[in-house]
């Protein structure tokens, strides 16, 4: 998120001064059968996506969990958004098949990558929809944002990761952000493969944009757990 976005953020936050449920994350299985398994008591299984990311034949899983508890749903409170206003959170986990015994075993547990609820003018940064995709051996996560009330920047974040040396690295980042009062656009893309950024800037209302390269430099990349909260990381 941008310094003006967080400000914005902060700003409609405090004022609506909505105090969220405490949230206790389960410690999930380190091994299943099926996606199923992986669910923990009051927890549903919001997507699954197949595929196979260590590269050994085997189709693995990607999943998102969010928790079904009622007592996370806020349902009167002063201020813009949506109500009632559902902050039950969400946990990224991916799973590896073993060829011989066809179980699922953990592989990682993330709780900060799509990040939990807090705005309600702001829409749901994660579309169960499109926000996992798995490629040539890769998987994407993309997240949203976009405020009915109290900011004018809206954006797209699709993080782009890959299993390398027992971790998942980040191996492409891309934004984009369009504000909708100026008509101003931003665009970054990053490929931490080759080092490599993209940056462009322009105006909904004129074809030609302004394109700027640039070399990274030479670091260890990021990794899904090192990211954080989805919608506040900067490269």
């Amino acid at each position: 998120m941008t310094s003006a976005a967080a400000t914005l953020f902060c700003t409609v936050a405090a004022a609506q001064d909505l105090t969220l449920p405490e949230v206790t994350y389960p410690s999930l299985p380190r091994q299943a059968e099926t996606a199923e398994g992986f669910v923990p008591s009051g927890w549903m299984l919001e997507v699954q996506a197949s595929g196979d990311l260590n590269q050994d034949g085997n189709a693995d899983l990607i999943l998102v969990l969010r928790q079904n508890n009622p007592a996370n749903v806020i349902e009167n409170f002063e201020g813009f958004g949506e109500k009632p206003f559902d902050t039950n959170p969400r946990i990224l986990a991916i799973a590896f098949r073993d060829g011989l015994s066809g179980k699922f075993s953990l592989q990682l547990e993330n709780h900060t990558l799509i990040p939990r609820r807090t705005e309600p003018a702001a829409d749901d940064p994660f579309d169960k929809e499109s926000g996992i995709a798995i490629a040539r051996g890769s998987f994407q996560v993309r997240l949203n944002w976009w405020m009915s009330a109290g900011g004018w920047e809206t954006f797209i974040t699709t993080y782009t990761f890959r299993h390398r040396s027992g971790r998942f690295e980040l191996i492409g980042y891309d934004r984009s952000t369009t504000h909708r009062g100026s008509g101003d656009t931003a665009s970054l893309s990053i490929n931490y493969l080759t080092r490599r950024a993209k940056r462009t800037t322009g105006h909904i209302s004129r074809d030609a944009d302004r394109v700027r390269w640039q070399t990274l430099p030479e670091r260890p990349a990021p990794t899904l757990e090192s990211v954080g909260d989805g919608l506040s990381f900067e490269p």
